[in-house]
């Protein structure tokens, strides 16, 4: 599906725990929307994620079938592999940063948010961390 305001690419999928749904741009993942009750709802966060200048072509549909099918393979096994490029653009520099850190810790091990402020040079600012964490676009993706 394609948004018409925004030229995003997005795709809406029903999952044994709810609707969840996801958004590609040509350059990467933009978003993905984890399990909600109503298929309204995810809509609705798509429509806020992707909200963006440029249009998604034929490169973003084929990035969005891929994630439509790792995200298949997440509800059904729990198993999801972080190979799919990522476009943050539009976040910022402190975010981006923030989510790199967090992208870079292993797979079923844990780190606290002084420890992803300390990864990039912003000892002090765990609080804010723990923001950006809050905002992650692709979580799945980035833990």
């Amino acid at each position: 599906m394609r948004s018409a305001e925004c030229g995003a690419r997005t795709k809406i999928m029903h999952t044994p725990f709810g609707w969840a749904g996801a958004a590609a741009s040509d350059k990467g993942v933009v978003a993905i929307i984890l399990p909600r009750k109503s298929k309204a709802a995810v809509a609705r966060e798509l429509e806020n994620a992707t909200c963006r200048p440029e249009a998604g072509g034929a490169v973003a549909e084929r990035l969005l079938a891929k994630v439509v099918k790792q995200l298949e393979r997440y509800f059904k096994d729990r198993s999801m592999t972080g190979d799919l490029p990522l476009d943050l653009h539009g976040h910022t520099p402190f975010q981006q940063a923030v989510w790199k850190a967090a992208a870079e810790i292993p797979c079923g091990e844990t780190r606290s948010y002084a420890w992803i402020a300390k990864r990039i040079k912003r000892p002090k600012a765990a609080r804010a961390v723990g923001q950006a964490m809050g905002a992650n676009p692709v979580p799945l993706l980035i833990p």
